[in-house]
């Protein structure tokens, strides 16, 4: 199930997200808090860790743009790496460890490791369970469609990602799309909630009822 959110309220002042600013300042406008308490995010002399996974392909060049733009803002971030590829399959418990201890991380594109899938993986994981998509056009700069403005939520971790199928018997395989109340609501309400706290004025829901 997916969630659109468009049309934000313009007595809003800034528009979009929290900036890193605000974040740092422990002001980020996003309301809706987690059901399970978590560890406290680690800082080192005044400057916090993040997990940074390069990954492979466009991945590691993606992330040295993003260290050197970081460095030339001043931006207090040290970035923790830990590097994941098919020859390093043990290397997702490290990620996982550190993503759970430094609360955040950015990766680049991370290969398929045997028959699993490490993108999955850590959803599944860290119960990452809401993916965000904010497309918006931005004034004074060319694009297709001025004037976008919409937020994207998808299920992140149940329905086809829940990655439940065999091979019942040979060439035939059965996939098992799992969904239950719980992560159905909580995903649900997380949706309403920023937008609400956004002071959006429309949601769209978007499913395959009709198919699925």
């Amino acid at each position: 199930m997916n969630a659109v959110f468009s049309n934000l309220c313009s007595s809003r002042g800034r528009r979009g997200f929290a900036t890193a600013a605000d974040i740092f300042a422990g002001q980020t406008r996003i309301k809706a808090r987690p059901e399970k308490s978590i560890l406290p995010i680690p800082t080192y002399g005044g400057r916090h860790i993040v997990t940074m996974l390069p990954g492979i392909g466009s991945g590691p060049k993606m992330m040295e743009y993003v260290t050197d733009v970081f460095k030339a803002a001043y931006v207090p971030i040290d970035f923790e790496i830990i590097d994941i590829n098919i020859e390093k399959e043990d290397q997702i418990k490290f990620a996982l460890s550190s993503m759970i201890r430094n609360g955040v991380g950015i990766k680049g594109h991370i290969p398929q490791l045997a028959d699993t899938s490490a993108n999955v993986t850590l959803r599944s994981h860290l119960d990452l369970y809401v993916y965000l998509v904010h497309c918006k056009s931005y004034p004074n700069i060319r694009c297709r469609v001025p004037g976008l403005d919409i937020v994207v939520f998808r299920q992140n971790t149940e329905g086809e990602y829940a990655m439940l199928e065999h091979e019942s018997k040979p060439g035939i395989v059965e996939s098992l799309k799992i969904i239950t109340r719980e992560n159905t609501e909580r995903f649900a309400r997380w949706a309403f909630e920023f937008a609400m706290n956004e002071c959006r004025k429309k949601v769209t829901v978007v499913h395959k009822a009709n198919i699925m």
